[in-house]
């Protein structure tokens, strides 16, 4: 029998530390609820002593999750732990997790301690944490440049202290795989009670390592893995959740554990979390990027054809390329529409709610034969979005371009329920539409990112645009859909800009967080 491979999903925390994927806290649980069909094992929903949002947002999953235990990341101080438990106070099973620095540079030029005090502050912390749950992990950040005898020490403390998970972090994605895994291998060796605890890492893809250092724990030793939807984190990521699933999932032969994840729903998750936070998918990622299945080489072709494990280690089913396909169009009624949403992991507060999205959906309909379940996915993503921002809405817009003529864009703004008109023109008529805009609302912010990708294949597919938009140091990201690419765009960058007018008491999402 294979040992258990605890999967720890940090998406909604660390995740949200990537510039412009702020979440709101019903996206927060929706993403939730389908990591919990998953059978992710812990999801960790934010840092609730960021501010009041945070808070409601973690205390609102683990009010919605059942099955999965739900975390809150807390430093090591009385204000973050106290925070801290009483947001996850609702959930059937609830984890605080606390950390405090442990690297010869963090703890000299960031905390201003010296290591003994570290050390108190760490037992401390892991003791006070205790008294909220007996579920309590504790984090040494900056592990991977920290010195081994000092984690020793430190490790062996909050284990006696009640830590009964114990997690290493390659914070600045420094390691390498072999240097990792003897880490790892040389803790387990050392300190004295760490059969008392499980081992835990988590690990940032800086050097683009982030995915083959936590295999490389795993094998010697470490049996919780700290990833997310997609890879989704600060800087340049974090280990992908999905590649450590299917890699020790491909790997029986290899691995002496496994998981007890559903990765039938892995491609679900994977649309969502890239839908909500606007990041889309590379389409030569693996396990969830378009190409990741797709066979050009008329050999590579031939040998499928002929016998599939040729040239696929996976079966493209096993991560949900094709369990979830159902399509409805025009016809399809109001039941199917919320079935199928409700597999999608979307339900409804209200009939009033669900009578606003099918609207949409007949809408969409009529322009699109065939509707998919990306287009759901976007569909109620966008009517969420506008629900909770309606400062500025997009009324009517037209668009002139054409060869040998500067394009023009007339639009209709409603600026708090009155409308504005605005024309300008432009280097294209995305270029005008946005100037249009600027003429109206005056926002003073700059375009960082235009992106556009196709939700699903052919020629009446909708469009999603993201843009990321900042203003005085304040990032968010704007997504829009459409049939119309222009129109997408506008309503991507309106989207962006009633997110940039939203008042906000949180921090940064990686200020004094950034395991």
């Amino acid at each position: 029998m294979s040992e258990k491979l605890i999967i720890f999903d940090t998406t909604l925390r660390d995740g949200e530390q990537s510039p412009g994927a702020s979440m709101t806290r019903d996206e927060k649980v929706r993403i939730a609820k389908v990591l919990e069909k998953m059978r992710v094992d812990v999801i960790e929903a934010g840092f609730p002593i960021a501010s009041a949002g945070d808070f409601e947002s973690v205390k609102a999953v683990a009010e919605a999750v059942k099955d999965s235990t739900v975390c809150g990341l807390a430093r090591a101080t009385q204000g973050d732990i106290e925070r801290a438990a009483e947001a996850i106070k609702p959930a059937n099973s609830g984890r605080i997790h606390t950390f405090i620095a442990t690297s010869p540079i963090h703890m000299k030029e960031k905390l201003r301690m010296e290591p003994d005090q570290v050390l108190e502050q760490a037992v401390w912390a892991v003791k006070l944490a205790r008294q909220f749950t007996d579920d309590v992990e504790f984090s040494p950040e900056d592990a991977g440049r920290s010195e081994p005898d000092f984690l020793v020490r430190v490790l062996e403390a909050v284990i006696d202290a009640g830590a009964r998970t114990v997690n290493i972090p390659d914070t600045v994605g420094y390691n390498i795989p072999t240097q990792f895994g003897s880490l790892i291998a040389d803790l387990r060796e050392r300190v004295p009670n760490a059969d008392k605890a499980i081992f835990s890492v988590h690990c940032h893809n800086d050097l683009g390592l982030a995915v083959a250092n936590s295999l490389s724990a795993v094998m010697n030793g470490a049996r919780q893995v700290e990833c997310t939807i997609n890879g989704l984190g600060e800087r340049a990521g974090n280990a992908s959740l999905e590649e450590i699933v299917m890699a020790v999932r491909t790997r029986q032969d290899v691995f002496p554990c496994d998981t007890t994840l559903d990765t039938t729903q892995i491609v679900t998750a994977s649309r969502l979390v890239s839908n909500i936070t606007g990041f889309a998918v590379q389409p030569n990622k693996a396990i969830v990027g378009a190409n990741a299945f797709a066979h050009e080489s008329g050999i590579h072709q031939d040998g499928v054809l002929k016998k599939r494990e040729t040239y696929e280690i996976m079966r493209a089913e096993d991560v949900g390329w094709t369990t979830n396909r159902m399509v409805l169009g025009k016809h399809s009624g109001r039941n199917a529409f919320r079935t199928r949403l409700k597999e999608l992991g979307i339900e409804f507060k209200s009939e009033e709610e669900l009578n606003s999205a099918f609207a949409r959906f007949k809408d969409l309909a009529d322009k699109k034969h065939e509707i998919f379940d990306e287009d759901l996915q976007a569909l109620v993503t966008e009517e969420g979005t506008e629900q909770e921002n309606e400062h500025f809405q997009l009324v009517s817009l037209k668009v002139c371009s054409q060869t040998g003529e500067v394009p023009e864009a007339q639009l209709v703004v409603a600026v708090n329920g009155k409308e504005q008109q605005g024309v300008a023109t432009g280097g294209g008529p995305v270029d005008a539409t946005f100037k249009a805009i600027e003429s109206i609302v005056k926002s003073g912010s700059g375009l960082q990112l235009y992106s556009v990708s196709n939700i699903t294949s052919g020629t009446d597919s909708q469009g999603e645009v993201t843009v990321r938009l900042e203003k005085a140091g304040h990032i968010v990201n704007g997504q829009g859909a459409d049939t119309d690419i222009v129109v997408a765009s506008a309503k991507a960058y309106i989207n962006g800009l009633n997110k940039l007018i939203q008042p906000t008491d949180r921090e940064h999402p990686q200020a004094d967080q950034p395991i």
